[in-house]
């Protein structure tokens, strides 16, 4: 009685798994299964129980045997199976992946009985892991630094200084608009640098209080102010043997910046409360999107730090001063929307690609993200279309950005009434003359010279 009893709970432990399981005998005929097996292969118990278990279709369950040609359960050949992942075809057809394990039944004499087979659901894992693959891919790929993305001349120019920046140990400051990846770019200078293994620590100036940057950089001692219960180490302690990142570090206060000039003459960090110095190994890497000679004129920038940080400088162009960059960043953004949101959104239209072309970016390559997470809210399947994007894209500016690239850029750069009419055409701006005749700013300067036009 007490046996029955027994029986009966171990069925209905087995019947609220959450992993799949069949019992089969030494024929491979299906003798039971559980609830959670009917969900994974959408059949029945009934449709299951007493048929073989070929019904339940499994790339990896079957092998043929060499003699006959006829199949014979995995199993009962190998013994066992551990951690195989397969795909079973449910009822319905649909695929579902599946990791599977098995073993034999024997008796006390070691006569085989049956066998028995667990399958956990790994779908939602697969399809993850897809995921990740097919974004490593493309942060790898050709047109791409580390993450970055871009293939016109400035953008090549930036990936080789990122490059050599990376090997010395000397403090680089990145100056670059709002939105144009200044982030990106240090994490790629501490990826390609000797510190790569050590840690990256990563501080934004804007996002802390004044009052609490200082224990947020240095650390603090226990008691050092009110509510300073316990002793807490900074960022530059826990950045020992790697980098920090200090993104706008134009916006620090006077006395936040005397404290880093220290770190960086003296190599030593004192916390909030104690006058005990603490010597760290980190290289620092500052960011900004202000003029900080300009505040320096203006006595908000220590002169004395700006040389010390300003050793390896590094400008981040603008969006609209790499508008070939649009179309690649384009795809890449849309295929990175399409395997988060799996939408069926397959491109973007013709129309919509010039409505981007044409915008000047004020937001830069974080503005164009966002403008494509919009179109990704009101574009339910298919390409991208100009309604899709936000309204102030649709604003162009006065000039066409395209219209005048007939001519090779060689040609286009060396004609005096064609520099003139594109410097017209773009309100004496250089860079958007420049991408008028397919050329760099650069080649638009050395044509002014070559012109005699020092302010044509």
């Amino acid at each position: 009685m007490l046996q029955e009893g027994y029986a009966g709970l171990c069925e209905k432990v087995i019947d609220t798994m959450m992993e799949g399981v069949v019992v089969v005998d030494p024929r491979g005929v299906i003798l039971s299964v559980n609830r959670a097996m009917e969900e994974i292969t959408g059949y029945q118990r009934h449709e299951l129980i007493g048929h073989p278990c070929s019904l339940i279709k499994s790339d990896a369950c079957f092998s043929s045997l060499a003699a006959g040609g006829k199949k014979q359960c995995e199993l009962f050949q190998t013994g066992s199976i551990r951690r195989c992942k397969c795909i079973l075809a449910k009822k319905d057809g649909s695929l579902v992946h599946v990791m599977k394990n098995a073993s034999l039944l024997k008796d006390s004499e070691g006569q085989v009985l049956g066998g028995v087979e667990t399958l956990i659901d790994v779908s939602e894992m697969v399809a993850k892991e897809r995921v990740i693959t097919r974004l490593r891919r493309e942060l790898s790929r050709e047109d791409g630094f580390h993450g970055i993305l871009g293939k016109s001349p400035v953008m090549l120019q930036l990936f080789s200084l990122i490059d050599s920046a990376a090997q010395s140990d000397a403090p680089v400051i990145i100056y670059g608009e709002s939105g144009t990846g200044k982030e990106l770019v240090a994490g790629a200078i501490h990826r390609l640098s000797p510190r790569s293994q050590g840690p990256f620590i990563k501080v934004s100036s804007v996002a802390l209080h004044e009052s609490l940057l200082e224990s947020e950089l240095f650390g603090h001692v226990k008691g050092a102010f009110t509510g300073a219960d316990r002793s807490r180490v900074g960022r530059f302690e826990a950045a020992h043997g790697g980098d920090i990142f200090l993104d706008e570090i134009g916006d620090l206060s006077m006395n936040t910046q005397a404290k880093l000039l220290r770190v960086l003459q003296e190599k030593v960090i004192e916390k909030v409360g104690d006058q005990k110095p603490v010597p760290v190994d980190v290289r620092v890497i500052t960011a900004t999107n202000k003029d900080l000679q300009q505040l320096m004129a203006e006595a908000r920038f220590r002169e004395d730090l700006y040389y010390r940080i300003n050793v390896i400088p590094l400008h981040l162009p603008p969006l609209r001063e790499r508008h070939e960059d649009i179309p690649l960043l384009t795809e890449a953004f849309i295929e990175r929307l399409r395997l988060k949101t799996r939408k069926p959104i397959s491109s973007i239209s013709k129309e919509a690609m010039e409505t981007l072309l044409h915008y000047q970016w004020p937001g830069n390559v974080r503005e164009l993200l966002n403008s494509l997470e919009y179109a990704f809210v009101l574009c339910r399947e298919g390409d991208i279309l100009p309604q899709h994007l936000p309204t102030p894209l649709a604003q162009r500016p006065p000039y066409p950005p395209r219209t005048m690239r007939k001519k090779g850029p060689a040609e286009a750069g060396d004609d005096k009434e064609a520099l003139l009419k594109a410097l017209e055409q773009a309100g004496g701006n250089k860079s958007a003359a420049a991408r008028l005749l397919g050329v760099s700013r650069v080649t638009i300067w050395k044509r002014l010279k070559q012109h005699n036009l020092h302010n044509p």
